[in-house]
């Protein structure tokens, strides 16, 4: 009954975006390969057929379990760093926007500051720095750094316009401390929001990844999906007609944009349709 009134967008995008779970968490889990970077675990350049399904690469890397292993890296990034940007950032939106007074000038002048910093080259800069050898959960938490005043500033936005309800003032005047109020009263209203911004900082995270990977930048060493592309690009996929190796990684970003893009978008409308009951 339950999922009877979901629209077709998040019907459709819920279901890829779960293939694409089970297809990270569940089937790579049973990888026979112990690394899948290692160069020269098999035959070079194969095409598809005699245990590999999708060939191997020029290094000599079989290209489904790379895929796999590259897109579970990529969903366990864009997973930590949105839900780490995404409960910090709600998190201090919250309590400075109740709270008001000298502890929402500090908050908004922090996040406002790291808004307005560019976070491209500093990236590129602590790429560079880390010779292209960052590892997940730093990359993690250096994206959650830049990403949480976003959430943070939407959701402090939001708690202004409530806290001045009625609802909340009886609430004060029943005794009623700030983080419970917070919990029953305010954040109901901001979860739906929060679902969103929660799936967008998935993409955020990995298109940012991937464009750090792209140009040597991210952990090259880590099999992620933008490093896929870039060892693909490095050995000239496209010019010696891998079309498989640099194909899979360019299918799977584009078909995970595109799921999470319509389990988003359908969620707000099914989340418009709910609260208009």
């Amino acid at each position: 009954m339950f999922f009877r009134h979901w629209n077709i967008r998040l019907r459709v995008g819920a279901a890829v975006t779960l293939l694409f779970l089970v297809l990270g968490f569940a089937v790579s889990s049973f990888c026979p390969i112990p690394d899948v970077m290692a160069w020269g675990s098999f035959p070079k350049s194969r095409p598809p057929g005699g245990g590999h399904i999708l060939g191997t690469t020029a290094l000599g890397q079989d290209i489904f379990w790379l895929a796999v292993m590259s897109l579970r890296n990529s969903l366990l990034l864009g997973l930590l760093t949105a839900f780490l940007s995404t409960a910090l950032g709600v998190a201090v939106g919250l309590f400075s926007g109740l709270r008001g007074g000298a502890a929402d000038r500090v908050a908004t002048l922090f996040t406002d500051s790291l808004i307005a910093v560019p976070n491209l080259p500093i990236l590129i800069l602590l790429g560079s720095i880390l010779k292209g050898r960052i590892p997940i959960p730093a990359l993690a938490l250096v994206l959650t750094l830049f990403s949480w005043p976003w959430p943070a500033r939407a959701t402090r936005s939001m708690t202004l316009s409530i806290r001045e309800s009625d609802f909340i003032s009886t609430a004060r005047f029943s005794g009623e401390g700030t983080l419970k109020i917070i919990a029953k009263e305010i954040f109901p209203f901001v979860s739906d929001w929060s679902v969103a911004s929660f799936t967008n900082a998935i993409l955020s995270a990995i298109q940012t990844e991937s464009g750090l990977a792209i140009i040597g930048m991210s952990s090259n060493t880590m099999p992620t999906l933008g490093t896929m592309i870039y060892w693909a690009n490095d050995r000239s996929a496209i010019l010696s007609e891998q079309w498989f190796w640099i194909g899979a990684p360019v299918v799977l970003v584009t078909l995970l944009f595109i799921a999470l893009f319509m389990t988003l978008s359908g969620y707000q409308a099914y989340a418009t349709m709910r609260r208009g009951k």
